[in-house]
């Protein structure tokens, strides 16, 4: 099994940054690709940005000025760093890595718990 842990969040003020983790473990070979999302209570998940390992990414238009995504294969890692941080970036942020667990195979998905990031003077 696949275990996906988030950290990096919490209250931060307006214009200030963060950087998300997300921490892949178990069995793997290597990380695939790397997505974030991020949802309101009472609204849909929202794609925020998405990365391969070959370096391909791919971001939503409303934050592709602030957002970087990182993949870091070594660390079995993916990053998600937020600059300028808004009240309206207020969410859960979520991690979905494509994990491939052994040579030659097909990748499986997995979601993170989800992490808080409050934006708030």
């Amino acid at each position: 099994q696949v275990q996906l842990v988030e950290s990096g969040g919490g209250l931060v003020q307006p214009g200030g940054s963060l950087r998300l983790s997300c921490a892949a473990s178990g069995k793997i070979y290597n990380i695939v690709a790397v997505g974030w999302y991020r949802q309101v209570p009472g609204q849909q998940r929202e794609f925020l940005a998405a990365r391969t390992s070959g370096g391909g990414t791919n971001y939503a238009g409303s934050v592709m000025d602030r957002f970087t995504i990182n993949i870091d294969n070594a660390e079995k890692a993916g990053y998600l760093q937020i600059n300028d941080l808004r009240p309206e970036d207020t969410a859960v942020y979520f991690c979905n890595v494509n994990v491939r667990k052994y040579p030659g195979r097909p990748s499986q998905e997995y979601w993170g718990q989800g992490i808080q990031v409050t934006v708030s003077s």
